[in-house]
């Protein structure tokens, strides 16, 4: 399986209540191609989400450069289930079918299993727990963690090590170690959209009171080091992702924007995707092999 590090996993902030007016969102694909001086085009456009056109559709997540994990509302549904789109073959199966909302799928390091943040009912409270599941579905899933709740957010760093983010006052990201759940906050006031870039680090959302939100960049080698800025966002944006080779891509609107700290000063506009029904995009998610998945409305 390749590798997969360059994503960026955004769980939205939802209250049960709020699960049932979730937003009408798709899911497009395209293969990214790069060309002289960084230039960026987006080609061979796919609607994967026709089957549920009029409802919720998010959380894309790679398995591989042809497995697509999606989290889905269909109209009249009460929940989130997950589903698994074979971009080969243009199938899909329904992977869970529960009374919970499951969103959130991420392959597990160990590549046999996944993980997903289930929202379960105690009593009149909604409790964000982070479980995981075989691949094969042969068997039931069970909570990662014994104790630790809250979970919006969170991508695996390695079998031991989880990033979450919980949706505190303030917001917390924060370093979880599976075996002993040891909680190392290494940021607060953060977004809840976050990627591993191409040299190991982290990439985070700092957020202020102000507009001047800033992508910053955190050692996760020399970890009592303080993050430093990569660029500022654009205004009242966080969702990114990363190309293998580093540049980064921001939605606004209906139009794309990339960074690279090599060939360019600023946000360059990079691809106005209206021709595709696209006018607000949500999240964005990157395959090893350079396919885009885009969340939008």
């Amino acid at each position: 399986m390749p590798k997969k590090i360059f994503f960026c996993l955004v769980a939205l902030s939802f209250s049960l209540g709020a699960l049932a007016q979730l937003p009408r969102t798709n899911i497009y694909l395209f293969d990214v191609k790069q060309g002289d001086e960084g230039k960026l085009s987006f080609q061979a456009p796919r609607f994967l989400t026709e089957f549920n056109r009029n409802g919720y559709n998010g959380d894309p997540s790679f398995f591989s450069n042809t497995e697509l994990y999606i989290s889905v509302k269909k109209p009249g549904d009460t929940q989130t289930d997950l589903f698994r789109l074979d971009l080969e073959k243009k199938s899909k199966q329904r992977v869970t079918e529960t009374p919970e909302n499951e969103f959130a799928p991420e392959r597990m390091p160990e590549y046999y299993t996944f993980s997903a943040i289930r929202v379960e009912r105690q009593g009149r409270d909604s409790v964000y727990r982070l479980w995981q599941f075989p691949v094969n579905q042969l068997v039931d899933g069970k909570p990662v963690f014994k104790y630790l709740t809250g979970i919006k957010a969170y991508f695996w760093l390695n079998s031991q090590e989880i990033v979450v983010y919980k949706e505190e006052e303030p917001s917390t990201l924060s370093i979880v170690n599976t075996t002993n759940d040891e909680i190392t906050t290494i940021a607060t006031n953060v977004g809840h959209c976050f990627t591993r870039l191409p040299n190991g680090n982290l990439a985070f959302v700092q957020k202020s009171r102000y507009d001047d939100w800033k992508i910053m960049e955190k050692n996760l080698y020399r970890r009592k080091e303080a993050p430093r800025t990569l660029i500022e966002t654009l205004p009242n944006a966080e969702h990114f992702a990363i190309l293998p080779d580093g540049t980064l891509l921001m939605g606004k609107g209906s139009k794309l924007y990339k960074y690279n700290k090599i060939l360019d000063d600023t946000w360059k506009e990079t691809a106005d995707l209206r021709f595709y029904e696209i006018r607000n995009i949500y999240d964005l998610e990157v395959s090893p092999d350079f396919k885009l998945a885009i969340v939008a409305d």
